[in-house]
């Protein structure tokens, strides 16, 4: 498993990042040209190749107007093609949640998963539906990034103790030398993302070698779900990542407050110019609505959060070999209405990162992560499986006569879902509240188990109820 690392630039001299700034402005063209070009069910989605490609560009001479050297445009047809190919994974992973809610029959299931992943799904009229709806034609608006492929560059340490990266510029054997803030020589391919006037070095290290990744995870399973005031609770009852709801609120008031006051400033210079006072709107856009100080503001918020959220998640599998949770990357399908600055948290609330957080330190130390399917997760009580009404973080169930800490409880029925036989992680949510409500209504009459067949009766006895079994 790779992992990445940044590595910055310090007191980059002006001259060299301009002629970076340019490589990687005419690096861009040729990203435009290849999404506009092979972006589409004719290019890499009829699973045409980097490599074909650059061939084709070497025979009719379209790289020369570009004004590169080859290994760079080289090195970028082959990123575009894989964002490209990336981008139609995506899409598929929506069509596979729409075959698993249009059918339970499981040869045609098997049917149109291999037709998607063998990319013939012009051949079914559904399939090819839901890949229109759910793969749009993109374009490329990476206009600040270069590829350096690992053997074009080199990094050597003067005697100062300083290490300077020489990578390629605009012409042949001649180098530009980025002075870096690290110790630590980047190998591998590199990515530099040109940044407010400083270069960001990206590379991947193998994850073997950073040190938590020796760290052994636990012995037991957990269930955990994901919050807004803490990063993950888990069904013991413990509460990690509990900074995260006041990272998140301080940094959106803040930009809430400091947007404001810049577009009170952006009037104040319309206006200026209106009147013909270009001095001062000149003034004005130069030296208040710059954008270097707010990305960097943005930048260390986001390295905060990402701090918060993965020594969460570290502290959940020093505990547990297997972690249970629900599909974090899908949107959210509530129905009621929020104010505007609930509204404005919520849509800062990393839970992607969450998701490759639990992922990746997974998949790292060794501890399986399992996903289930999540849904009135939050609304039953995990003792009796009745539906009851939320309030905050608590959860009153009236047929228990108990108050359960909301989230500790939805943490406890996600755990219940991995051994499920009857929710799937892709039920539908009013299958799931229907499965639910039977279940309640069973257990308040002391009914046997209906259920005239026989294969589902044999999986019930296998895998037991759990919520059901609760009170037992």
């Amino acid at each position: 498993m790779k992992v990445t690392r940044i590595a910055y630039s310090t007191v980059l001299n002006p001259g060299k990042y301009a002629a970076l700034a340019e490589q990687a402005h005419r690096l861009g063209r040729v990203r435009s040209e290849v999404w506009q070009r092979y972006g589409s069910i004719a290019g890499v989605g009829a699973g045409l190749r980097d490599r074909q490609v650059r061939d084709r560009w070497l025979a009719d001479g379209m790289h020369v107007p570009f004004g590169v050297l080859a290994n760079a445009w080289k090195e970028t047809v082959r990123d575009a093609t894989a964002d490209i190919a990336a981008n139609l994974e995506a899409a598929k992973v929506q069509v596979r949640r729409a075959i698993s809610r249009r059918t339970d029959d499981p040869a045609e299931r098997k049917r149109m998963f291999t037709a998607l992943k063998a990319d013939r799904w012009a051949e079914d009229p559904f399939l090819a539906r839901q890949m229109r709806k759910h793969w749009k034609r993109g374009r490329n608006r990476t206009h600040d990034q270069i590829v350096v492929r690992a053997d074009a560059y080199n990094a050597v340490v003067d005697g100062r103790g300083r290490l300077w990266l020489a990578v390629p510029g605009l012409r042949r054997r001649q180098m530009v030398r980025i002075p870096l803030s690290t110790t630590v020589a980047p190998s591998g391919t590199l990515r530099l993302i040109l940044r407010g006037g400083r270069v960001e070095v990206h590379y991947q290290i193998d994850a073997s070698r950073m040190r938590s990744s020796q760290r052994p995870c636990g012995q037991r399973t957990l269930g955990v779900d994901k919050g807004y005031t803490e990063v993950l609770t888990d069904s013991d009852g413990g509460h990690h990542g509990t900074s995260l709801g006041r990272l998140l609120t301080s940094e959106s008031d803040r930009l809430k407050e400091g947007n404001r006051r810049r577009a009170k400033l952006r009037s104040i210079a319309n206006t200026a110019a209106l009147r013909g006072d270009h001095a001062k709107a000149h003034r004005i856009r130069s030296h208040n609505l710059g954008a270097v100080k707010r990305d960097r503001q943005a930048a260390r918020h986001r390295a905060r959060v990402r701090t918060e959220i993965f020594t969460a998640v570290h502290r959940i599998v020093d505990k547990a070999a297997a972690v249970v949770a629900e599909d974090l990357t899908k949107r959210f399908a509530g129905r009621k209405t929020l104010g505007k600055n609930v509204n404005r948290r919520l849509a800062a609330w990393t839970k992607g990162v969450t998701a490759e957080a639990l992922a990746n330190v997974s998949e790292r130390r060794g501890s399986a992560l399992v996903h289930v399917n999540a849904a009135y997760t939050s609304q039953a009580c995990h003792r009796c499986g009745r539906l009851c009404r939320r309030s905050g973080d608590r959860l009153h169930c009236t047929s228990c006569g108990v108050v359960w800490q909301a989230d500790v409880n939805a943490a406890i029925n996600i755990l219940h879902r991995a051994g499920d036989p009857d929710i799937a992680l892709h039920t539908p949510c009013h299958e799931v509240k229907q499965i639910l409500q039977d279940r309640t209504d069973r257990h308040r009459t002391r009914l046997p188990v209906q259920d005239s067949s026989p294969a589902t009766a044999g999986r019930r006895a296998n895998y037991p109820n759990r919520s059901a079994m609760s009170n037992e």
